[in-house]
């Protein structure tokens, strides 16, 4: 039975009101352009990112940098997927094509040729060539007609050809389109559909203007090597001179000397700027420094300048200049310390006062750390009217020293500073100097600490120093050296700086010295110790006290380098052995296992056919012994296969069987064993 039309109801319409439209309609506003309407594959769950693409990832040169994500669209269409990249300073994106992996997930890569700022993102879109081949494979399958869909294919090899341009591309589709047109039989027709030519013609001119791109475009920063392998020692080029003279720019280079002969790659100086007058501070601390004594190189500027000046006694630009070069000379590179701060008599106080924090009376506050004081230092007012001109200058005294040859800053208390200013000032400076590096020392908050990072710091102290039981440190390495922290954080291991000096050194003794120094070389890529560890100092100015008596910071100190006991051929050795050995060059590939004692830790790093193994006894006083896993199906061995490991500071070789090795650890003759699998 027939129905009868519905009536038709008056819309009213207000005075005024426009007749609804494709834009007005609906009532969550503005539809898209047709163009996006037709834009339907999702893509997202994209990795690797930083908090959604809020930082850059960090690599190095050279990386094969992978993206996965998770693309899908409605229906069955064949999908294609792009992996879009270009240097940040570029226009023009390149691409390389994704592969599908399983359940949705899809991946691509590319190599990061250079160090700079790399951008990436994702196309996707369904392809009409190849989802018409599967389309028509199920329909020959199950024996149905298919002359309507051959037609259609003749129309999408035409329109491919349209998209050509002149040429023999253009001229084989042309081909093509007419063979499909005029085969004898659906079969014959079907045999030329399946041409792989053809595909790769199609491949070679598809439609990409249904495409649909992510959401956001991400960012990668490709750092060079150093910025993930390398060993520094920190040094004073003033306690260079011998006794009670204070050493200059040139006595230092045989600081130079010792460094390189240990296998070091980059030497840390602290401060090497004119260091101020005004309530100096004296021999460990003292409030009042007495005549003749150097005071604290972090209480920055005198008369004879500040943050672009150097320190008088030490000579000066010029032979800061020739220091860098015989550094270079001997294959180190200088990294030097970038503290923001200022003692009273440097010139930004005089010239620039509203850079400061001011008391209700006018005078300038000094620092304090309750209930630390420092009289001697300034802090630097970073939310004052207008931080601009400030920012401006700390770009200026950076790009200062990287013109006399420093491409390393270590930076002194980042966490005290706006996270929002390093993010600009980094940035700024690898924009122009891609190979600059900055090392943050921010023992701090483990939130500041990751966002620093982040926000572009290469390098990051960490808490290595007080991380020194089994399983704590177990766990604080897997966190830092596996995604998504390792995607933008790389660890510098220190055992010991000026500043610190843990309990573990002061109570473990040389057994301590060396498998805390192992432990660094081993478990990051990246790891530095303050001069005097290779001689075992560690006497702290009071019990329970992290500082060192006599402390460096405040007294020129000489040492006899050649004392009974020295570390020197310890950490010679293993410097080598990291040199000799990629797997100890990664940051990201450590790896735990088993050891069934408390007191051992045992670990391993693998890249390629290179395999390394270290154990560790964390007792400095008594013998461990115990047995090891060894994850034979990772390294292709055969569970009852018998393999050889060389252990690197005795140099002899032992012959394991199975799943499982032995390890015998003493602490005064070797509290710690490298071992490399020898197949």
């Amino acid at each position: 039975m027939a129905r009868a039309p519905k009536a038709r109801v008056p819309v009213r319409k207000e005075p005024g009101a426009a007749a609804p439209t494709r834009k007005t309609a609906g009532a969550r506003g503005d539809l898209p352009s047709a163009a996006e309407l037709k834009r339907t594959v999702v893509i997202e769950a994209i990795a690797p990112v930083v908090d959604g693409g809020r930082y850059p990832v960090k690599r190095e040169v050279g990386a094969v940098f992978e993206v996965s994500a998770d693309i899908f669209k409605e229906g069955h269409d064949v999908l294609v997927a792009f992996l879009l990249y270009r240097r940040a300073d570029e226009r023009a994106w390149r691409e390389a094509p994704m592969r599908f992996v399983d359940n949705d997930r899809w991946a691509g890569s590319f190599t990061l040729t250079d160090n700079a700022r790399w951008v990436y993102t994702i196309e996707a879109l369904a392809d009409p060539f190849r989802s018409w081949l599967a389309d028509l494979a199920k329909r020959v399958e199950a024996q149905q007609d298919v002359a309507s869909e051959l037609a259609e294919g003749v129309a999408l090899v035409r329109a491919a050809g349209r998209r050509a341009r002149a040429g023999d591309q253009r001229d084989a589709l042309a081909a093509y389109a007419r063979r499909l047109e005029q085969a004898a039989t659906q079969a014959e027709a079907v045999e030329i559909a399946r041409d792989v030519r053809l595909a790769h013609f199609m491949d070679a001119h598809l439609d990409r203007a249904a495409a649909t791109r992510a959401a956001r475009e991400f960012e990668v920063m490709a750092d060079r090597e150093r910025a993930r392998f390398a060993a520094w020692y920190e040094f004073f080029p003033r306690s260079s001179g011998g006794e009670g003279r204070h050493g200059t720019f040139k006595d230092a280079e045989a600081q130079l000397d010792r460094a390189a002969a240990m296998g070091f790659d980059v030497v840390y100086l602290p401060p090497v700027h004119p260091i101020g007058r005004s309530h100096r501070k004296g021999r460990n601390n003292a409030l009042s420094a007495a005549p003749g004594e150097p005071g604290s190189p972090w209480a920055i500027g005198a008369g004879e300048g500040g943050h672009t000046a150097v320190h008088p006694e030490l000579g000066t630009l010029d032979d800061f200049d020739g220091f860098v070069e015989a550094a270079t000379r001997r294959g180190l590179e200088v990294a030097l310390d970038f503290a923001i701060q200022a003692s009273p008599d440097h010139p930004w106080v005089r010239e620039h006062p509203e850079w400061f924090f001011h008391r209700p009376d006018g005078t300038i506050k000094y620092a304090e750390n309750p209930p630390k004081k420092y009289q001697d230092v300034y802090p630097v007012n970073f939310v004052g009217d207008d931080p601009g001109p400030l920012w401006l200058e700390m770009q200026r005294v950076i790009e200062f020293w990287i013109a006399h040859g420093v491409k390393t800053f270590r930076v002194d208390n980042p966490h005290t500073k706006p996270v929002r200013f390093w993010e600009w000032l980094i940035r700024a400076v690898q924009t122009t100097h891609p190979e600059a590096i900055f090392l943050a020392e921010a023992f701090t908050r483990p939130k500041m600490m990751k966002v620093l990072a982040k926000a572009g710091f290469t390098q990051s102290y960490t808490y290595f120093t007080w991380r020194n039981h089994k399983q704590e440190l177990i766990d604080y390495f897997t966190e830092i050296t596996t995604p998504p922290i390792s995607d933008y954080f790389r660890g510098n291991l220190w055992p010991n700086t000026p500043d610190i000096l843990h309990e573990t050194l002061v109570r473990g003794g040389k057994p301590a010295f060396k498998f805390r120094l192992v432990m660094a070389a081993t478990l990051s890529s990246l790891y530095g110790i303050y001069s005097g560890y290779e001689l075992g100092e560690n006497v702290p100015v009071r019990e329970g006290s992290e500082e060192y008596l006599d402390s460096e910071k405040y007294q020129l100190k000489t040492r006899d380098w050649d004392a009974p006991g020295n570390l020197v051929d310890y950490v010679t050795r293993v410097n080598r052995v990291r040199r000799a050995h990629p797997a100890l060059q990664r940051y990201d590939n450590v790896r735990f296992y088993d050891a069934d004692h408390p007191a051992v830790l045992w670990y391993g790093k693998s890249w390629g056919d290179d395999h390394v193994f270290v154990a560790i006894n964390l007792d400095p006083e008594r013998t461990r012994a115990c047995v090891v896993d060894v994850p034979l199906e990772a390294l292709g061995i055969a569970p009852e296969a018998t393999y050889l490991m060389h252990e690197q500071f005795s140099d002899a070789t032992y012959e394991w069987h199975g799943p499982r090795g032995y390890v015998e650890l003493h602490p005064q003759r070797d509290p710690a064993q490298i071992f490399v699998l020898k197949k």
